[in-house]
């Protein structure tokens, strides 16, 4: 490969990643079109419809031998099954987090999310971390730990996205499926429950949106209402394919810096748009994460510089 075409490529993966990120970043733009529905009924057509687009995607690109080699691998079945159940309870903690005026909080937990994963790191793979990286996970403890003295409480949804998701990703970076047949798998999981879930609320006739619309809801809002659910397919699955694609063409270091995207456009979404409220206490605790994040980078990037210093 040319060295052109090598910064095409690498030109082409921060576009790709740095899309992906907006959209997640700009998530909660789109889940307040569905306040209406409760967090546990978004989370079921999430799933549903996610399933049936990637499997269109798999039929399309005629992708399915992976199928065949998962009957004789139970323990990645068991693997992707847990996968599968914390990225629900992500999706169910975010969507109400978006819905019940929570966004600073979500966002915070994205912030976090990253050195996490470096801890989790350390506990469960046995990495050994760098000081700057302990510094880095001290000041985002103290940050934690002055935002729950502050306010009088721990700030559980920014800690339950952040350990939520960084479990998840650990199960999927020694997973043995690509990220398209990886998420198809986990969708796959949460079908059967999901389809259950539907059919259960509709023989009870608490479905929120309904096979009818509900009194005192027009036919255009609940019309509009399905528009939504069912895009919540796409919505899902764009994202984490533009990432795949991105992943593949940049570097980590890269990767890393660019992910910020996400909880920083959440951030100003929660504080600048749907004006909530940031305390005090609840600033000085985003800067000692922030603080933290900018050491964690910092540190990475010097890394990364020196060794290719080195290489050349």
């Amino acid at each position: 490969m040319t060295t052109t075409s090598t910064d095409q490529s690498g030109a082409r993966g921060v576009l790709f990643a740095a899309a992906a990120y907006a959209i997640w970043g700009l998530f909660p733009l789109y889940f307040k079109q569905l306040q209406q529905v409760s967090a546990a009924e978004i989370v079921v057509h999430r799933a549903l419809w996610c399933m049936l687009l990637l499997l269109a995607v798999l039929g399309a690109l005629k992708r399915w031998g992976w199928l065949a080699e998962l009957r004789q691998q139970p323990r990645v079945l068991l693997g992707f099954a847990a996968s599968a159940a914390l990225l629900g309870v992500n999706w169910l903690i975010y969507i109400w987090a978006v819905n019940n005026g929570r966004v600073l909080d979500a966002s915070l937990g994205y912030f976090i999310n990253p050195l996490v994963n470096v801890l989790l790191g350390t506990l469960v793979l046995h990495e050994r971390l760098r000081p700057a990286q302990w510094c880095a996970i001290a000041l985002a403890a103290m940050g934690v730990v002055w935002m729950t003295l502050s306010a009088g409480a721990l700030p559980w949804v920014a800690l339950s996205l952040a350990v939520s998701f960084g479990l998840y990703g650990l199960l999927r970076k020694t997973a043995a499926l690509g990220p398209l047949e990886g998420l198809t798998l986990e969708t796959a999981f949460a079908a059967p429950l999901a389809l259950g879930a539907v059919l259960w609320w509709v023989s009870q006739g608490s479905l929120d949106v309904g096979l009818t619309a509900a009194p005192g809801r027009s036919g255009h809002e609940h019309t509009m209402l399905w528009v939504w659910l069912l895009l919540s397919g796409p919505m899902t699955a764009l994202p984490l394919l533009l990432f795949a694609a991105g992943a593949r063409r940049i570097r980590m270091s890269t990767l890393g810096l660019l992910q910020y995207i996400a909880p920083s456009l959440q951030f100003l979404l929660g504080w600048g748009l749907y004006h909530e409220t940031l305390s005090s206490g609840r600033l000085v605790g985003f800067a000692c994460i922030w603080t933290a994040l900018l050491v964690y980078s910092a540190e990475h990037l010097w890394r990364e510089r020196r060794s290719l210093a080195a290489a050349r």
